[in-house]
């Protein structure tokens, strides 16, 4: 088989981050479409949680290096304070350290035809890209989403670092992949030299496995009488995905009378930003109406969104070439989805051709406010559109790791 050293940071047993399941979709794909993965991921001390649920998933055929890696903000503070230039490009950098050697010793034991790295840790790409200048072996940068933007990293020193990062790979790498089209489009045009060929779209999805429990094949339960429980699995970012306008106009509406805690309740599972929302649900006296829960196992939450009524998905005009990857999960789970995200972003352009989505933009209190109470009646009357079974079925995690596979052997072509 020929063979790919895969370097990325989130890999079972790191636990909420819906990154890992791209690495570990693929690498548990690759073998049966002519690939070997070797994998090279980071010692779980540097992950800030864990779990071992879905270390089953790893194919006992695929090997897995787990090189030394600290987090500085909790390996190398003093009182919650370290030197600043220890944790650039991020917090994760002495994976470099770690990963170097150990990269080294795979290429001479396994002596891949490629090297794969994936963002969002761009330590990931400082590996692959010092890996390959090392050995020669072609390398292929996973961005997923962008790098940089023309306000992100907010830092300037962190911005030009990552922008060093960027440049390089663009210089360097055999292959670009994104996982939205507008991102592939904004990178052509930022940097004239890369040609179309070279900056590949491989989008985020689901795995079908994920969802044999019976509970994903049953019709959805009769609305109930009580109150519905609409759901948002997983990381709620204070500004990208800023909750601010929902939760004001929840209680606008709570104010007039137009929705209680007898009709409706809605759920932040995971958010990673409990404190700054706590906060806000107390001073707007929703906290009967919003309520903001633990994290829990990767497949309990799926369970969760396919008991759920309805589910949430925020996301800002600042990602509007961005897609959340909790997405397609939802899209799979068949809920209706209340998107509040914009129509012209990658997103909206996504739901637009799957249903299943009202799409209200984050930011705009006013129309939440409007919609919100026909949207609810729908979902209790269930007649609000479902999403469109087949298109959805075009993003399984394997059609995904075919495509990556075809993509690869091309490169040999």
């Amino acid at each position: 088989m020929r063979k790919l050293l895969m370097v990325a940071f989130h890999y079972p047993p790191i636990r909420g981050s819906s990154g890992v399941q791209r690495t570990l979709k693929f690498s548990r794909y690759l073998p049966s479409l002519g690939w070997q993965p070797i994998v090279l991921t980071a010692h779980p001390r540097a992950y800030a949680s864990v779990g071992d649920e879905q270390l089953s998933e790893i194919p006992a055929e695929v090997p897995v290096e787990r090189a030394f890696a600290l987090d500085t903000a909790r390996h190398l503070s003093i009182r919650g304070a370290y030197v600043r230039w220890m944790a650039w490009p991020d917090r994760w950098a002495t994976w470099w350290l770690g990963a170097i050697p150990a990269g080294l010793r795979l290429i001479r034991r396994h002596r891949p035809q490629y090297i794969w790295s994936t963002y969002p840790i761009a330590t990931a790409h400082l590996i692959g890209l010092t890996l390959h200048r090392l050995t020669g072996v072609p390398w292929i940068a996973d961005f997923r989403d962008s790098m940089t933007e023309d306000d992100y990293p907010r830092d300037p020193t962190t911005r030009k670092i990552y922008l060093a990062i960027e440049r390089r790979a663009v210089r360097h790498a055999r292959r670009l992949v994104f996982v939205a089209d507008s991102t592939r489009r904004m990178y052509l045009e930022r940097y004239p030299e890369l040609r179309p060929e070279r900056c590949l779209l491989i989008p985020n999805g689901y795995d079908e496995s994920d969802f044999a429990d019976p509970i994903f094949a049953a019709p959805p339960a009769e609305a109930p009488n009580g109150p519905l429980r609409l759901l948002h699995a997983g990381t709620l970012y204070t500004e990208e995905r800023d909750a601010r306008p929902f939760l004001r106009a929840l209680a606008r509406l709570k104010g007039e009378g137009t929705l209680s805690a007898a009709a409706a309740r809605f759920e932040f599972r995971a958010s990673g930003a409990d404190r700054h929302y706590g906060t806000i649900i107390d001073d707007l006296g929703i906290g009967d109406l919003v309520k903001l829960l633990p994290g829990v196992p990767y497949q309990d939450v799926l369970q969760e969104c396919a008991r759920a009524d309805a589910l949430l998905l925020f996301q800002g005009q600042s990602c509007d070439h961005q897609i959340p990857a909790k997405l397609y999960e939802y899209l799979r789970v068949g809920r209706p989805i209340l998107a509040l995200t914009t129509e012209r972003g990658d997103t909206g352009t996504l739901l637009r051709q799957t249903g299943g989505g009202t799409i209200i933009d984050m930011a705009d209190e006013e129309a939440i406010h409007s919609a919100l109470p026909g949207f609810l009646k729908a979902v209790r009357a269930q007649t609000h559109p479902a999403a469109d079974r087949s298109t959805v079925e075009r993003f399984t995690r394997f059609n995904q790791t075919r495509d990556l596979a075809r993509n690869l052997a091309e490169l040999g072509d």
